[in-house]
């Protein structure tokens, strides 16, 4: 049993992943959020505001692990102000976790910061691993490297850090797995562009136990990737969940349509056509097992 879990930002869908799964092997599962919230069983909330210290940094001390989830969501047009807050938001809380961390006299064991598998270039060719992969160029990478850099330049000789480069995690709530479900329902469920992008993605359930793995695996710290090792193309994927949920077709939305869609809905397609071809390489290195290493596994666990 573990003495106390800190998610910080932890009232998105992610955050809910983890304190469900971690509810029942910790004696504390605290919260930071911007917004007060009722306890539920050992779940409790602490405001703070991401930017300033506060009466929350004492939690911090003795924890077992720090798992930041802080940050703006992606899935906006990306007008200047909107591009300023999804740095910033990513940014200031990491510096100032640190900040807290470097000065506590039982500093959390471990801090795992949860950043982006897009950090990477768009792959078609060839997936990319933590020693070899290549960091790609534009907006997105961008912030995904100034994130890291502000994270793995705190100073907390005392806590070991990981930057887990989270794929885009599937479950059964929220994310992006119920509209794509939705679209499949809708008939809508083909390609989006021309289907050969692949999707880097991670059950829910592996999301939160690979969390869990590096806590009792002491020697890995750094860039870890999280994300399935069968990594499929956005046509595989559609066609997988359409077979799955019983649905015979699914009409395609060529990139024309997905640019006016996108406008629509105040999204980018970047989100929808980037290629994310990352590997699990230093997970599966270390001995880590995937519950849901397959597509096929994974969306017919969420759909049943």
């Amino acid at each position: 049993m573990y003495h106390k879990i800190i998610l910080a930002g932890g009232n998105g869908y992610l955050g809910t992943v983890l304190a469900n799964y971690y509810q029942s092997l910790a004696e504390q599962v605290i919260i930071l959020s911007r917004k007060a919230a009722p306890a539920k069983g050992n779940i409790t909330t602490l405001v703070w505001d991401g930017k300033t210290e506060g009466a929350w940094t004492k939690a911090l001390q003795g924890a077992d692990v720090v798992i930041n989830l802080c940050g703006k969501n992606v899935n906006c047009r990306y007008t200047e102000r909107n591009k300023q807050e999804i740095l910033l938001s990513r940014v200031v809380p990491t510096t100032l976790l640190g900040k807290v961390i470097e000065n506590l006299a039982q500093p959390p064991r471990l801090w795992i910061n949860v950043t982006s598998a897009t950090i990477y270039r768009h792959a078609e060719d060839h997936p990319q691993d933590e020693a070899t992969g290549e960091i790609g160029e534009g907006f997105s990478v961008d912030i995904c490297k100034q994130w890291e850099q502000s994270f793995f330049n705190c100073h907390t000789p005392a806590t070991r850090k990981v930057a887990l480069r989270m794929g885009i995690v599937l479950g059964r709530s929220d994310g992006v797995f119920p509209r794509l479900l939705n679209l499949v329902k809708l008939g809508m469920g083909g390609k989006q562009g021309n289907g050969q992008q692949k999707v880097g993605w991670v059950h829910e359930h592996d999301a939160a136990s690979i969390t869990h793995w590096l806590m009792e695996h002491d020697d890995l710290d750094g860039a870890i990737n999280c994300t399935a090792p069968n990594t499929v193309s956005n046509a595989e994927l559609m066609r997988i969940i359409r077979k799955t949920y019983g649905m015979p077709f699914g009409l395609p939305a060529p990139a024309w349509l997905l640019a006016i869609g996108a406008v629509v809905i105040g999204t980018e397609t970047e989100l929808i056509l980037k290629s994310r071809w990352v590997a699990p390489k230093r997970l599966l290195d270390a001995g880590y097992r995937f519950q849901f290493g397959n597509a096929e596994a994974a969306v017919g666990d969420i759909i049943k």
